[in-house]
């Protein structure tokens, strides 16, 4: 099967070709052509599979066949990054289609945003939050919406998201094709689905299971020697893009600073972080300048780039859904990945979860020559020096080490 046997306008196959799509993806294969009869879909499927393609090439084509300058297409995506990630998809396959498009976040100015939308949009790729905001200011007209795309939903509602879509989705038109995108399926999501979709076509392309390209071990350790053991591991290693996820802002702020000061080129990038530091971050991250980025469960489904050779869980997720987002930011495109937690005993029962989802046993590895005895160090009642000052400030989110 190749993108000819979708019937796709010209325009768009010309931008097909010009990206290098051949074959297309299985959710590919089995999502846009319903799509483009115009049937409601809810599409389960991991990050890395091609999926945003499947709700961009059928919206363009029909966009085509609409009138310019109002808004045909809106896409209600979790973060601002991958906000600006899809219209970074629409800019390429639709580079010959004239048709434009518009990422709307909040953290800027919204003025910018509403010049914008006054010159002319036919998609609009939109966080809940600002997209409601210009709903109420009355700057947005969604009254010719032909597609709404809620785009990884679990996500959305891991982040507190739910009231706003809620509140979206009553101030748009219901005469509208909706497809919903989603790697898992909780309640929250199915009773949405119940209240939203029509007769919905579902496609589901394998299990809530990390991608088969990625491989996975686990590195027990202490909790006071994760830091060590991770330095030791990225010395001893090749690596090309590494992502560190850490549970909180303050380990990701604390494990990022000691990678610094280890001689590694750093990045962060978490909630408390202002929006320009977040995308400094993930800039240089995707352009290679820098080859660490150390982040929170916010980034999880906000990053794509393809060169990332491991995700290293500093800190065990809190679900078996939480690991299978995280790494499936590696091993994407039939690329390979790997895929490393840093373990302690308290780990034990979501281990065997994941396994029992794997279907297969996590190797175990033990680092050699590394001191695992090294004593936990000594907690007095002093209060701890400050020891803030000759500290190398992180700047953008991006911390001036020298690897």
């Amino acid at each position: 099967m190749s993108f000819q046997n979708f019937n796709l306008h010209p325009s768009i196959m010309a931008g097909v070709e010009a990206a290098g799509y051949t074959t297309p993806t299985p959710i590919q294969m089995q999502a846009i052509p319903p799509i483009m009869q115009g049937r409601d879909i809810i599409g389960i499927a991991q990050t890395g599979t091609g999926k945003t393609a499947v709700f961009l090439l059928p919206a363009m084509h029909r966009l085509l066949q609409l009138p310019r300058g109002k808004i045909g297409a809106l896409i209600i995506s979790p973060t601002r990054e991958l906000a600006e990630q899809t219209c970074e998809a629409i800019d390429e396959l639709g580079k010959k289609t004239g048709l434009k498009s518009i990422a709307i976040y909040g953290g800027v100015g919204m003025d910018q945003q509403v010049r914008r939308l006054r010159s002319g949009v036919e998609i609009a790729v939109a966080c809940p939050g600002r997209l409601l905001d210009h709903i109420w200011k009355g700057t947005i007209d969604l009254s010719h919406l032909d597609i709404l795309v809620i785009d990884e939903a679990d996500r959305m509602f891991d982040m507190g998201f739910l009231p706003d879509i809620k509140s979206i989705l009553k101030c748009v038109m219901e005469r509208r094709q909706t497809l919903l995108f989603s790697a898992t399926m909780p309640a929250d999501i199915r009773r949405l689905v119940k209240d939203t979709l029509r007769n919905p076509v579902t496609v589901q392309i394998g299990q809530s299971a990390p991608a088969d390209t990625v491989s996975h071990a686990v590195y027990p350790v202490k909790q006071h020697l994760k830091t060590s053991l991770l330095i030791e591991f990225l010395r001893r290693n090749e690596t090309d893009s590494v992502l560190v996820f850490t549970r909180t802002k303050r380990r990701a702020d604390r494990v990022a600073m000691q990678l610094e000061r280890a001689g590694f080129h750093v990045a962060q990038i978490h909630g408390d972080l202002a929006q320009n530091r977040r995308q400094a971050a993930l800039d240089s991250f995707r352009s290679g300048s820098v080859k660490i980025l150390v982040a929170t469960d916010i980034a999880a489904r906000g990053i794509d780039v393809l060169s990332i050779s491991h995700v290293i869980n500093y800190d065990m997720p809190d679900s078996v859904d939480a690991y299978t987002h995280r790494i499936g930011r590696t091993g994407r495109v039939e690329q390979k990945g790997i895929a490393l937690t840093l373990v302690t005993h308290e780990d034990a029962s979501l281990i065997r979860d994941i396994e029992n989802v794997l279907n297969a046993p996590l190797e175990r590895i033990t680092l050699e020559g590394f001191n695992y005895l090294t004593p936990a160090p000594v907690v007095t009642g002093r209060p701890l020096p400050n020891r803030s000052n000759g500290r190398r400030p992180f700047r953008n989110g991006v911390a001036s080490g020298r690897k």
